[in-house]
């Protein structure tokens, strides 16, 4: 008997939530679903944001700036490897319990922003918020163009988030620069 590919598994239907025991079976699900952020019962996203946006302030007092730029870029492949591996062993396309594509794009985002006061960092979080949740123009198009599980899955849950973040930071760009 022929074993199956990824492509070929069927889908599970979606669970609930995954719990602690799912989070913790394996490093990559620990990395994906941001420590624990993923499995917040209400607005999983905006927590994974907003414990990007508390770290990062933490690794910018501990990084400098070349240092911090090179967390991030690596934050990339480790999310994306992380997200391949957890959805492959989830079987479900993009689960909301996947928070390491807000944490990594908004990294990003604070990084080509700061120095950034406060004002300026709510307004990029909340931006970024409305950009990933409602999916408007690029971010849209770029939510549609990887599904499935392998490599593309992976980066199909990264690909979106990324897109909000270079949108964010062209709509915070076009705002300093308004008369």
């Amino acid at each position: 008997m022929r074993e199956l590919s990824l492509d070929e598994m069927p889908l599970q239907p979606a669970p609930l939530r995954p719990g602690w025991r799912f989070l913790l079976s394996h490093p990559a699900h620990l990395l994906a679903m941001g420590f624990g952020c993923g499995l917040s019962p209400v607005a999983p996203g905006t927590v994974g944001t907003l414990w990007a946006w508390g770290s990062f302030l933490v690794l910018q007092a501990w990084l400098s700036p070349f240092a911090l730029g090179c967390v991030v870029l690596a934050s990339v492949v480790v999310g994306w490897w992380a997200s391949t591996v957890t959805v492959d062993q989830m079987r479900v396309l993009d689960p909301g319990a996947i928070v390491a594509d807000e944490i990594m794009s908004f990294w990003l985002v604070l990084w080509v922003l700061m120095p950034a006061g406060w004002d300026e960092q709510l307004a990029a979080f909340l931006v970024f918020r409305l950009l990933d949740a409602v999916k408007p123009g690029p971010v849209g198009w770029a939510d549609g163009l990887f599904h499935g599980f392998g490599w593309r899955g992976g980066l199909g849950i990264i690909f979106d988030d990324l897109v909000a973040a270079f949108c964010t930071l062209f709509l915070l760009a076009a705002w300093r620069h308004l008369p």
